[in-house]
């Protein structure tokens, strides 16, 4: 299937990671202040940017034969992203375009190349109608409201996205409201969910923040109608799979006060019968995950994280359970990352660690040549220059 789909989550205007109160934007990599930029009747526009590389070693690779999953060792661009902003007046907008990557667990390594070919060389770009500090309502190539984790390497706290990450959708085309009332904020969107060209997908989310340091999330989606199991959209195995017309929850909660960002949250997905497909019967996928990081100095920082995901979905149903999650059905696994970290200025360097350690039925895996490996070692070096 196509895990690709699943790209991007990503600052909006209220939306942003707080709405969550999640710690991945909070301790990874923020941009420096933007370059402003007098665009004549277009106002003034902020100019940022990201650069950046990653190495791997693995055992069990997985992928076709001469391609970068296949690999033991490779290396590739994992950002050379410009964004180009105005987040002044009544109309504004985001474009944020060039080269991404994003290695996520038990899943195989892909080229940039082959990203760029999901969602185009503008993989986000959407319009804004700000009429107060209120409300903002957005149109265009969006982040998805699903999840906590973010889709390029920089705005994570590890370089690799998580099990919990690779199921939900992560940018879709569509609508998207915008509200912020002191401690509440919330969204309401209507989009293609997984990048299906059906737009029948509606999710929204929650955040109250309990004080300066704590927060409580919530997000939710799901297809109000039916995808029936065909598409012109590239990135159609997420029809295929059944994913498009699942429905996803998801609770958080966070505590960020320096040097400590922590984030737990707890996220479920059903997947119903879609005959259309061939899906005789549902099944769904439970996970828990803990996220978080630890600066003891300025430049120094140490991110972390732990999953634990199950998957239903046994029988003929097996097959689309880990078209979804990339692990056989009647399963579970389960996660760890570690990811030291350095910056100083516009440079930064990391190191990660990475262990995934499945349970299947007897002769089923998700890892090497033959699919049939049940756990996977990584590690990752990543860096680059932020502008």
């Amino acid at each position: 299937m196509s895990r690709y789909a699943r790209i991007l989550k990503r600052r909006n205007w209220v939306v942003a990671v707080g709405l969550l109160g999640l710690p991945a934007m909070a301790c990874a990599y923020t941009l420096p202040k933007p370059y402003e930029i007098d665009a004549g009747p277009l106002g003034r526009l902020g100019v940022q940017g990201v650069v950046s590389a990653f190495a791997f070693a693995q055992n069990h690779p997985q992928g076709a034969g001469g391609t970068l999953g296949a690999k033991h060792e490779g290396l590739d661009l994992s950002n050379a992203l410009v964004i180009v902003q105005k987040d002044q007046g009544l109309v504004q907008f985001y474009l944020e375009g060039g080269a991404y990557n994003y290695p996520t667990l038990a899943s195989g390594f892909s080229s940039t190349s082959n990203t760029l070919q999901q969602f185009g060389a503008l993989p986000i770009a959407y319009l804004s109608i700000v009429p107060n500090a209120h409300f903002s309502l957005q149109v265009g190539k969006l982040p998805s409201l699903i999840g906590v984790e973010s889709g390029f390497t920089y705005e994570n706290i590890d370089i690799e996205r998580g099990l919990l990450w690779n199921v939900a959708p992560n940018i879709s085309r569509g609508v998207q409201l915008n509200g912020h009332w002191g401690a509440l904020t919330a969204s309401l969107a209507w989009t293609d969910g997984y990048y299906s060209d059906r737009f029948n997908n509606l999710s929204g989310a929650l955040s109250y923040a309990l004080d300066a340091h704590n927060s409580m999330g919530f997000y939710g989606g799901g297809n109000l109608g039916r995808a029936g199991g065909n598409t012109s959209s590239a990135t159609g195995g997420n029809i295929s799979d059944g994913a498009d017309d699942s429905a996803i929850y998801g609770l958080s909660y966070s505590y960020d006060a320096e040097p400590w960002a922590l984030t737990t949250y707890v996220q479920y997905m059903h997947t119903p019968r879609q005959p259309d497909i061939g899906l005789t019967q549902s099944f769904h996928n439970l996970g828990v995950g803990v996220l978080g990081s630890y600066h003891w100095t300025p430049h120094w920082s140490l991110g972390g994280r732990v999953e634990y995901l199950e998957v239903s979905g046994s029988g003929a149903a097996s097959p689309y359970a880990q078209g979804i999650t990339n692990l056989p059905g009647d399963s579970h696994a389960w996660s760890l990352t570690l990811t030291p970290s350095f910056r100083q200025g516009a440079f930064f360097a990391r190191a990660e660690f990475s262990y995934v350690r499945a349970f299947s039925p007897s002769g089923q895996g998700f890892a090497g040549p033959r699919g049939k490996d049940r756990s996977q070692t990584r590690g990752l070096l990543e860096t680059g220059l932020l502008f």
